[in-house]
């Protein structure tokens, strides 16, 4: 019998984004008390958006928390057992405390991290990573290693073909506010397990009103968008493969690690590794009326494994392939109705 049967109390940072939403849909169903934050309460279609969902009256409540001014989140972690801090900084605010999004990510995550210490409740802290953090490139630039896990580490000093500013900006955050919180799971914090899911690209259906950035990237190419293809063309060659995972297995993978008596540590979160030539290739095969450019089909073949298991061996079971997530996205994107599809 799961912890939610004794009315648990929760904590889901950035409840209205693509993952937080969904996550927090899928808590109240589980029977969970939650306490979401956003930046704004009065931001109406995002409140709406969570008012909207089943058993959100009984068991949901909303706080007013910004990443940039964390001490915000205090409040809603107060009283929680476990604490999802799915919330990061995109867009950096020019009158803020911090001199970029980097800076604010890792402040956010110690200050989430130390309210949770000072609450006297919260037993674990499930921070939602990327793998954007977890290349497998060479410290010295000369390639790949054969496999991706948890002991990869992203090389910040190296540069990656494909980057932008922006994108340069989220690898660093990223990276840096996961070694960040992972060290609030060691010893000297006894009574804390911290946890960090390194989660693939995320696609899948949506609650938002709109397609989600990660689902107009997977569908790029049959939009023909040159954005979204340079962040997923990115994703490969800084991962040398795109590891891939759908929104539901995102937010189960979460649940499971509240729902294991003990868990601590790095997880790397996807079912599928990719290439952005595969991806085409599927869309090319069962979509041929959208004509798929030939250079999406041309990307480089690379021998890199996904070599991690830890997840599994901790009893997970991802319920989706890539096909159920490619199909997945199309869906999503067509009820939106995004232009073509």
């Amino acid at each position: 019998m799961g912890l939610s049967s004794f009315g648990c109390k929760v904590c889901v940072t950035g409840g209205a984004g693509y993952i937080g939403s969904w996550l927090v849909k899928k808590l109240l169903q589980k029977g969970y008390t939650v306490h979401a934050t956003l930046r704004n309460l009065d931001d109406v279609s995002k409140v709406s958006l969570l008012k909207s969902l089943p058993d959100a009256d009984a068991r949901l409540v909303l706080f007013e928390a910004d990443i940039y001014n964390p001490i915000e989140f205090e409040h809603a972690i107060e009283g929680c057992e476990f604490v999802f801090h799915v919330a990061t900084p995109l867009q950096h605010t020019e009158n803020s405390q911090y001199k970029n999004t980097t800076e604010a990510a890792i402040a956010g995550v110690k200050s989430i991290a130390e309210s949770c210490l000072k609450s006297g409740t919260v037993k674990r802290l499930i921070y939602t990573a990327s793998v954007v953090a977890a290349s497998p490139q060479k410290e010295d630039g000369s390639g790949f290693g054969d496999f991706m896990d948890e002991t990869c580490w992203t090389p910040l000093h190296l540069s990656f073909a494909c980057s932008n500013v922006h994108l340069k900006a989220y690898v660093d955050s990223k990276t840096l506010a996961e070694r960040e919180i992972l060290s609030y799971g060691n010893s000297k914090n006894a009574g804390l397990e911290v946890v960090t899911l390194a989660c693939g690209l995320v696609g899948g259906d949506a609650l938002l009103s709109f397609t989600p950035l990660s689902v107009a990237v997977f569908i790029c190419q049959l939009t023909s968008s040159a954005i979204e293809y340079q962040s997923l063309r990115f994703l490969e060659e800084l991962l040398g493969k795109i590891p891939v995972i759908h929104i539901d297995d995102v937010c189960d993978a979460h649940i499971f690690c509240i729902e294991n008596p003990s868990i601590n540590g790095r997880f790397l979160c996807a079912s599928s590794f990719v290439s952005s030539a595969e991806i085409a290739s599927y869309y090319q095969q069962h979509y041929p009326k959208f004509q798929v450019k030939p250079e999406y089909l041309d990307g480089p073949t690379r021998e890199i494994g996904l070599g991690s298991t830890k997840l599994i061996e901790k009893g997970f079971v991802y319920k989706y392939d890539t096909k159920m997530i490619l199909e997945d996205c199309i869906k999503c994107a067509r009820t939106r109705g995004d232009t073509g599809l």
